[in-house]
């Protein structure tokens, strides 16, 4: 097996008993790092210290990436302008905060007659949003409700 020890040295090609007597004499361990070489590659190092190393890496990698969430905006196929305004600036600030949103028109009695007023409502949002968002799923209609994902724009 090839091995490295504690402060990186290579020894080249040594046996399995040399390799143990050497950690054993350092008072460190015997990790075999790549199985797959050949011939396979062993180094001397404090396991636990290792260990935890790797692990405040992974820590600090799930730290940084960011997580998108699913945010769902609400809206009557009748909406006032000012409300609809409102509606559309929150739905702007989710897109900026990276997040997706899922635009909801619900009908409720006789607005069910008149669909195609939410399908105009729905591409008026989709045409406002043009530059800073995506379509990530077209309007549909399930039940009473009409939904419409849109993502931001990377």
């Amino acid at each position: 097996m090839q091995l490295i020890d504690a402060e990186g040295e290579n020894h080249g090609t040594v046996s399995i008993e040399r390799a143990r007597e050497l950690a054993v004499e350092q008072g460190l361990d015997l990790v075999e790092i790549s199985p797959n070489n050949n011939p396979p590659i062993c180094k001397i190092l404090d396991f636990g210290k290792y260990k935890f190393q790797a692990q405040k890496k992974a820590t600090e990698a799930r730290k940084k990436q960011k997580t998108q969430s699913v945010k769902e905006i609400k809206m009557r196929p009748n909406i006032d302008t000012h409300d609809y305004d409102v509606k559309m600036r929150a739905v702007e600030k989710f897109l900026a905060d990276g997040d997706k949103v899922k635009v909801t028109l619900r009908f409720r009695g006789r607005e069910m007659a008149h669909m195609e007023l939410g399908m105009q409502l729905l591409v008026k949002v989709k045409e406002q949003l043009v530059n800073t968002a995506k379509v990530e799923a077209e309007p549909k209609l399930e039940g009473r409700q009409m939904m419409m994902v849109v993502s931001p724009i990377k």
